[in-house]
């Protein structure tokens, strides 16, 4: 009898533990979160019960000498991940081998390449962009401060330019784009910022900085969308709600994390007013707020660990749209824990969808993040439209393996803009010319 307890007890232990580690874990997030929407003496309180939670978490397994078996179980889960990843992907002499789809094309006659050395905390100079240039017979043009970038392009195009690229971030990257397709030019993407999210969903190898100047010579072709919103093009998202109020304040550049915490209680915490955001949900229900609306060239993969954050392609002529509503700093901690499992599509408060329109209404200027740089319109509106892609072709190395340096994609001219854009800020997704590189994996 006595051992039948001892057992009954044994298992009943074994049992509970993961509950309660489930629980702590549950109040750490719940509590981080209530801190998150709060000011004042509740912050501490509520950043004071997530400590706890944690403290209590680490006992819970050290004091029953589980810390080992945790362990253990984290290290499968990371073989088996990795495990999975490989299977489902390419080895790199599969990818050295494979084919890049798209159009070959020659050489550019009059390449010019415009470099902004502030980019990336100098990665310009670092890796020595505008030496790289002048060897490879490339014309390079220096940003200054107080340069306007759009004219500068403009200029290199009227002065015969045949391929124009940017060497800097993302917002610059778009600017000289929007520019390469009006004049029916090829773009070429050198990721010399400092996320490169247009270069790693074209598939460049983002720390082959110099590599991507092969862009240049012989390559292959490729079509992709852009997006245009006022008199601005953008080629990764536009956010209202949250993130949009945030990046309004000047001091959110050099102090996020102080001005995240800052402001979250006033948008989040209780009597917060709600966004005067209204829109047309994909069921053709009408909302009238949202904390987050996130309008995105092409859709982003958001429900799992696999590649989040990216887009599949560019190409799709759909916009990627998503809205998130948190009624309470429950709702917000309920969020947080689905999207660590990939399951936030489960949130009450989420939907998820394309489209080939989106508008948003306000009775006052709508803020936005566009490429993560603020701005203000008076009216939201977003049209999609198809484009046809053309990709890289790889080039072959010699000595140690390493990623596939693929060549360029440029793309035809496709002619006028598809949309007029009007003083009202018309956001038009339309197709524009890029010559870009593609990464192996």
């Amino acid at each position: 009898m006595a051992l039948l307890v001892a057992t009954v007890a044994t298992l009943t232990e074994r049992l509970i533990l993961p509950f309660a580690a489930a629980a702590c874990l549950a109040v750490g997030i719940a509590a981080a979160s209530y801190a998150l929407t709060r000011a004042g003496a509740r912050r501490i309180v509520g950043a004071t019960a997530a400590f706890v939670a944690v403290v209590a978490l680490v006992l819970l397994v050290v004091v029953n000498d589980s810390l080992l078996t945790v362990l253990l179980v984290l290290a499968l889960l990371a073989i088996v991940g990795a495990s999975t990843r490989y299977a489902l992907g390419r080895d790199m002499a599969a990818l050295k081998a494979s084919p890049t789809p798209g159009m070959a094309v020659a050489a550019a006659a009059h390449p010019v390449l415009i470099l902004n050395p502030r980019s990336g905390n100098g990665k310009v100079e670092r890796h020595a962009l505008a030496e790289e240039a002048r060897r490879r017979g490339i014309e390079s043009v220096v940003l200054e401060p107080g340069d306007d970038l759009v004219r500068l392009a403009v200029d290199a195009v009227a002065h015969g330019a045949d391929a124009i690229g940017m060497a800097g971030g993302d917002g610059s990257q778009a600017l000289v784009a929007g520019v390469a397709q009006q004049h029916g030019v090829a773009f070429v993407c050198v990721p010399a910022g400092t996320r490169n999210h247009l270069a790693r969903d074209l598939g460049l190898d983002r720390d082959d900085v110099v590599g991507a100047l092969d862009a240049f010579a012989e390559a292959v072709e490729r079509r992709i969308d852009l997006a245009r919103v006022g008199d601005r093009v953008f080629v990764n998202n536009v956010t209202m709600g949250l993130y949009a109020k945030i990046v309004q304040t000047p001091e959110y550049r050099d102090h996020k994390v102080e001005t995240v915490l800052e402001l979250l209680p006033a948008m989040l915490g209780p009597g917060a007013a709600p966004f005067d955001l209204r829109f047309t949900g994909p069921d053709g229900n009408e909302h009238l707020s949202a904390h987050v609306i996130l309008v995105s060239n092409g859709r982003y993969e958001l429900t799992g660990p696999q590649a989040f954050g990216s887009r599949r392609r560019l190409d799709g002529g759909t916009l990627g749209i998503v809205t998130a509503e948190f009624s309470s700093s429950a709702d917000l901690a309920r969020f947080i824990q689905l999207q660590a499992v990939g399951q936030a599509g489960r949130f009450r408060g989420w939907i998820n969808w394309t489209d080939t329109r989106f508008d948003v209404r306000s009775a006052a200027p709508i803020e936005i993040g566009l490429d993560g740089e603020a701005f203000t319109l008076e009216r939201f509106e977003c049209a999609s439209h198809a484009a046809r892609p053309v990709c890289p072709r790889p080039r072959r190395r010699r000595g140690r393996a390493g990623p596939r340096s693929p060549r360029s994609c440029r793309l035809p001219p496709v002619g006028p803009w598809s949309s007029s854009i009007d003083e009202g800020g018309e956001l038009m997704k339309v197709v524009r010319n890029v010559r870009t590189r593609k990464e192996s994996g």
